[in-house]
């Protein structure tokens, strides 16, 4: 039989309340941030934020059903539902789940609370490509397999919002504006998220994710099926998105490191930046590689000091459909070079340097602190 090397120590906060023995159980992260620009020839004030304060709380029923919520405040003044799902297990591979989830894509999307990652701010290409943190409203199953060290989810769930009076979606940030988040969801038709992880190698996890399906149109609300006119119409206000995702995250004495890659192939660009005026890209491709050793190991401190490299590359053109140019500017590099002082498992001091550099030219650079707490 294979090692269940996937160990509590990393469990997201979903998972946490999940496997919690109490019924009802309290918790929370908080992220605290200072950035600097850094432009040549320019100078640019610091901003402080209190970036996102999230309060969690999960109530058990019985031994197998549980529901499982965050409540977060972002920039203190605004206030979002993150997650709110119904959990029932009916064997230990099979859990039925309805609510907001998270769409389990990469890596950060589900593992976002800030010390379990390093850097003070999450990775890029999880914000520009995988739209962390990404969740909307479904339903369908989720298990593991111990003796094959296997987990899955699939999920079937509404979609973006891609064009409600107006599009939603733009080169810059490709989907992350038609994020719905469960606030008065709207769907034209539906989309299925799954996800495997691996943790049969000590050490080792891999993690392969997809998301299929359409973005939704406001159009298609009370249309004539008869009218063919307004069909063409509503069929230019949609995309069809393909995503893949693959992960890995690798732990040994003090080293750890972890990749991940993501591909979006979109369709119907051409027609819906015609009928919108976005300049969405038909293809959105990114990946990063990051590496660090805490120099604590062996220390019987309780503690770790983890100095970080890592290098990011993505592009949210990297292709174009129609007459539509790629813009080098999308075409992003990033190098981060910092270090996190967890001062025990759930607080993390940290601070970092960031390059930014495009096929377009240099973006300057930002310097970053902050705070990160979980428990």
């Amino acid at each position: 039989m294979a090692q269940n090397t996937d160990n509590s120590s990393e469990f997201n906060a979903a998972e946490s309340l999940l496997n919690s023995g109490s019924n009802l159980s309290i918790g929370g992260y908080a992220q605290i941030d200072f950035n600097q620009p850094v432009v040549d020839g320019e100078r640019r004030n610091s901003t402080l934020d209190i970036h996102r304060l999230v309060l969690l709380f999960g109530y058990r029923f019985n031994e197998k059903t549980s529901f499982v919520s965050e409540i977060e405040l972002e920039h203190v003044q605004e206030v979002y539902v993150e997650q709110a799902f119904m959990n029932h297990e009916f064997l230990p591979w099979l859990n039925l789940r309805g609510g907001l989830m998270l769409v389990p894509m990469g890596i950060q999307n589900e593992y976002h609370e800030p010390p379990t990652y390093n850097g003070v701010e999450r990775t890029n290409l999880d914000s520009k490509i995988v739209p962390t943190t990404w969740r909307e409203i479904g339903l369908g199953f989720a298990g593991r397999f111990d003796q094959a060290s296997m987990k899955y989810q699939l999920y079937v769930m509404n979609g973006f919002n891609g064009y409600d009076g107006a599009g939603k979606f733009r080169g810059s940030d490709g989907f992350r504006k038609g994020r719905q988040k469960g606030a008065e969801s709207f769907m034209s038709s539906p989309t299925v998220a799954a996800r495997v992880d691996y943790y049969g190698i000590r050490g080792l996890k891999l993690g392969a994710s997809t998301y299929l399906g359409k973005s939704q149109s406001s159009l298609y609300d009370g249309l004539d099926k008869d009218d063919d006119m307004a069909l063409a119409q509503a069929d230019s206000s949609v995309i069809n998105i393909a995503m893949l995702g693959l992960d890995a995250r690798y732990r040994n004495g003090g080293f750890e490191a972890r990749g991940q890659f993501n591909v979006a192939n979109v369709s119907n660009t051409a027609e819906y930046n015609d009928f919108t005026g976005a300049d969405l890209g038909s293809q959105m491709l990114g990946w990063y590689l990051e590496a660090g050793y805490d120099v604590f190991h062996g220390i019987q401190n309780g503690q770790r000091l983890v100095p970080f490299v890592r290098y990011e590359r993505y592009n949210t053109h990297a292709k174009t459909a129609g007459s539509l140019a790629e813009n080098k500017s999308f075409d992003r590099t990033d190098v981060t070079i910092g270090a996190g002082w967890w001062l025990a498992t759930g607080a993390v001091l940290k601070a970092d340097y960031q390059f930014f550099d495009t096929a377009a030219g240099s973006a300057g650079g930002q310097f970053n602190m902050g705070i990160g707490i979980w428990f």
